[in-house]
């Protein structure tokens, strides 16, 4: 790391032998010169305070293989020229201020291994016709906290084939070789909950990160051939509809995380058997039923299965104190009160009764044994009904 700052300085342009550019983790400011990229296999501008527009300036990079232009204030469309780039393998813009749609015609590039378009202000449904889906060499694609929306298709991930099977290079890790050096490249990454960087990506990690946008319908079934999953995130989104049981196909997978959407059914049983699963997370949907009691489910925090109040099964989780019990049916408020009025009726109505036949027993022991008494002690009354609300009790002698 250096401090130089400034704009970059236009005698770069002169060099017409240079294949390897980084500029990274300095303080270059102003634009980016649309002269860079004519016979360069790198270009890395990452962490920086480049702004404006990326140049359109990429239809002759031919041999260009290492794009990274993250964490700068970069703004405007992707440029479209990179789809010439056929040797292009890793394309970092995380970090940026771009407002464009997905540039699904990065799809086309055959060795395109690792994507990250995290962080910007991108838009619009990931799955555009009539293009192809494409991606064929995809290892890593990490497009979260866009603007992303719409549904995805059944069959969308059925051409990722690089996540399908696993491909072995020389190195223990993905690399470009330059100029008789070896280039590793680096990332950022949300892994297992945790922001992480990795200076070096091995060779067999394979990673889907799509969260923080507002993508709705079915989690596409084609996810089940990505065999080779490590990373699955796609929390943050509106995905609707049950978890796919495929999910259990996916035995390499080590991070699931699925959390803040609308999903609904149960958590699918198969997944307790995915043994190298360490962390999940199905917080904040509308799961319900048994959680699966495998031992990958049993080491997770009780705060990954949270705010699903039909789910149960929780209990080796979340400890014994915590309300696990399926839920049973349950009267309504109104029927249990309407109920509880019902027995104080019953009870008023049970004393009640009595007292009225006492009553009436001793009004007529009264009215005829001693009616002549009675008589002369109160004289003859007789009811006046008026006119009015009330009534009066009148007597005459």
């Amino acid at each position: 790391m250096n401090s130089f700052q400034g704009p970059v300085p236009l005698w770069i342009c002169e060099l017409k032998g240079l294949r390897l550019l980084d500029l990274s983790e300095n303080h270059f400011n102003g634009s980016i010169p649309p002269c860079l990229s004519s016979n360069l296999t790198k270009l890395s501008l990452q962490k920086n305070n480049f702004s404006g527009t990326l140049p359109d300036m990429f239809a002759n990079a031919t041999e260009l293989r290492f794009l990274d232009v993250s964490r700068n204030q970069l703004e405007g469309k992707f440029p479209k020229s990179l789809m010439n780039c056929e040797a292009l393998e890793f394309v970092n813009a995380e970090r940026n201020k771009f407002r464009d749609n997905f540039p699904s015609w990065l799809g086309s590039l055959p060795s395109l291994h690792v994507l990250i378009l995290r962080s910007n202000e991108f838009y619009g449904p990931l799955y555009q016709r009539p293009m192809s889906i494409g991606f064929q060499s995809l290892r890593v694609i990490d497009i979260s906290n866009n603007d992303f929306k719409g549904a995805l298709p059944p069959y969308y991930f059925s051409t990722w084939r690089e996540m399908a099977t696993l491909t072995k290079g020389n190195d223990q890790y993905m690399n470009d070789f330059a100029n008789y050096s070896v280039i590793y490249q680096s990332m950022d990454m949300v892994l297992k909950g945790v922001e992480m960087r990795f200076d070096f990506i091995n060779q067999d990690f394979r990673a889907i990160d799509f969260s923080g946008n507002k993508i709705d319908g079915k989690i596409p079934e084609s996810i089940a051939f990505l065999k080779e999953l490590r990373l699955l995130n796609l929390s943050g989104n509106a995905f609707t509809s049950d978890i796919p049981r495929v999910l259990a196909n996916l035995t390499k997978l080590e991070s699931l995380d699925l959390s803040r959407n609308k999903l609904s059914g149960q958590i699918p049983q198969d997944l307790s058997k995915l043994s190298f699963l360490s962390y999940m997370n199905f917080s904040h949907n509308l799961l319900q039923g048994p959680v699966p009691q495998g031992t990958q489910f049993q080491r997770q925090q009780c705060s990954s299965f949270s705010d699903n109040p039909r789910l149960f099964g929780l209990e080796k989780i979340c400890g014994e104190t915590h309300d696990t019990s399926p839920p049973t049916s349950q009267q309504p408020e109104e029927l249990v009160e309407s109920e509880e009025k019902m027995i104080n009726w019953v009870a008023a109505a049970i004393a009640y009764g009595p007292g009225v036949f006492f009553g009436l027993v001793i009004g007529h022991i009264f009215t005829s044994r001693n009616q002549e008494w009675f008589t002369e002690k109160f004289g003859r009354k007789k009811l006046r009904v008026t006119t009015g609300d009330s009534f009066h009790l009148s007597q005459s002698t």
